[in-house]
């Protein structure tokens, strides 16, 4: 039975965002992006299986919207992490435990996974993040509080640290 995915892309004051979910939640969303097109094309493959479906993501355009405009928004939307393993897991939801305009090191997240030697694999985790923002990634920070890699760039990672400044 083919998997029930659904997709939209949406024009924000930063460019334009791409999002995919399942019946069970969300799975992707693309930082925003210069064109329409590279937003569509990051969300790979599975699109090609997806409706068109904006109805379906109001409610999380509109707070995506406003988030990017600089207003503190909540994203307490159902994910859909199938297909990803307990560690990445654990270190995502530990990451969305990081309050909105705070941040955190890596150590700190492998910690609270109960994992502290880990931190390199928390960065490579963190690294692959498929849905930034929901799970606020550009909130973790060096031991020493200085920006490391970040899938969306530095320079994104500085933006997103300072709307929430």
């Amino acid at each position: 039975m083919p998997e029930d995915l659904r997709y939209t892309t949406f024009d924000t004051n930063f460019g334009w965002v791409a999002v995919l979910a399942s019946a069970r939640g969300l799975l992707r969303i693309i930082l925003p992006q210069d064109l329409l097109q590279d937003a569509r094309e990051l969300l790979g493959e599975r699109i090609n299986h997806a409706t068109w479906s904006p109805h379906d993501f109001e409610d999380l355009m509109g707070r995506l919207r406003s988030y990017f405009k600089g207003h503190r928004m909540d994203f307490p939307d159902k994910l859909d992490l199938s297909g990803t393993t307990t560690f990445q897991r654990k270190v995502w939801e530990a990451t969305r435990l990081i309050p909105y305009g705070e941040t955190r090191s890596y150590s700190w997240v492998a910690s609270q996974i109960g994992k502290p030697s880990a931190v390199r694999a928390v960065g490579q985790t963190l690294g692959r993040n498929p849905l930034p923002i929901i799970i606020p990634c550009h909130r973790v920070l060096g031991s020493d509080g200085k920006l490391c890699g970040f899938r969306g760039g530095l320079q994104m990672k500085r933006y997103l640290l300072s709307l929430e400044a």
